[in-house]
């Protein structure tokens, strides 16, 4: 009888260990096939790096995942051994110890080690997204109740505002709740400070972007920091993650990465439309409408949008 439980033991052990192992390829099978461009249905594992942020963000990630599925192989091996070893039946008469110096000290020395191991690459990586390295250009996003307004202030300051398109109008492939009538162009391997902001009489938002590995608050009377240098082409979305009020889930973020040579482009026609003011001129005054541009649908430049502006 003895001998019966043991085998029952033994073989409800192999199949929760088989169990366990087909469930962890499922999950690596589907972050796999879920490591597309963009958010994709059913997204498991996080958006593709698309910034030096990002890319030591995976990384650390990706390090923490094997220190947290070791400690987690150690605990489940811990329990197994202890559920066949003290069953019932095996160890009818238990064992009276209640301490056990060695054991006690270990219990409290390897976790504040494992601890340390953690914070110290974490404490480098904040640093890293922290600083701010020396920008070849400045880019301003405030956020309104519930809209992006973007401000390239070394250029110009050329400024539009960002608006969610409404499901009515929204064309073939493009994403629900994510695409907005003029998102904000950058150029690549270019690093940019972004600058986050609120207005005065509004509530704290978030400019998040996953790809970048960018989540900045913008709050009312506070000027917040960040920056990115785009690596690849292409559009990166995001969204306000902060619960920001009745249509807190209608003001995404878009991102356009174009070439240096069509921002330049781009950057010229959005001029043209909005009217900027060339340096060295004298500026309109500050609430004097200079023109309206395009609706998106009718935009030519490279990064497909143009600009629709007010001087500051």
């Amino acid at each position: 009888m003895v001998w019966l439980t043991g085998l029952l033991t033994k073989r409800a052990t192999a199949r929760l260990c088989a169990v366990l192992a087909l469930a962890a390829i499922g999950v690596v099978a589907i972050s796999a096939i879920a490591c597309a461009a963009g958010p994709q249905p059913w997204q498991i594992g996080m958006q593709p790096p698309a910034t030096p942020v990002k890319d030591r963000l995976s990384a650390f990630h990706d390090e923490l995942l094997v220190i947290i599925t070791l400690i987690t192989i150690f605990v489940l091996g811990l329990l197994l051994y202890v559920i066949v070893r003290f069953h019932h039946q095996r160890n009818p008469v238990p064992t009276r110890t209640s301490h056990h110096t060695v054991i006690e000290m270990l219990w409290t020395v390897v976790p504040v080690l494992i601890l340390v191991l953690i914070a110290i690459p974490s404490f480098k990586l904040m640093y890293y997204m922290d600083r701010a390295p020396d920008a070849e250009m400045t880019v301003k996003a405030t956020g309104n109740q519930w809209y992006w307004s973007y401000e390239y202030p070394d250029q110009g300051g050329l400024t539009f505002d960002s608006n969610i398109i409404q499901d009515k109008d929204l064309k073939p492939g493009q994403p629900r709740l994510l695409e907005v009538d003029k998102p904000l162009v950058v150029p690549v391997n270019t690093t940019i400070r972004v600058q986050i902001a609120g207005v005065p009489d509004g509530v704290i938002h978030s400019w998040f972007v996953p790809s970048f590995g960018v989540q900045e608050y913008a709050m009312p009377g506070r000027l917040n920091e960040s920056w990115i240098r785009v690596e690849h082409e292409g559009t990166y979305y995001g969204e306000c993650n902060q619960i920001c009020g009745v249509n807190h889930a209608f003001m995404p973020i878009e991102v356009k990465a174009v070439s240096k040579a069509d921002f330049q482009t781009w950057l010229v026609q959005a001029k043209k439309n909005a009217a900027v003011t060339p340096a060295g001129e004298a500026a309109p005054e500050r609430d004097t409408v200079l023109a309206a541009a395009p609706p998106a649908s009718s935009a030519t430049s490279p990064g497909g949008t143009d600009s629709e502006e007010i001087s500051r």
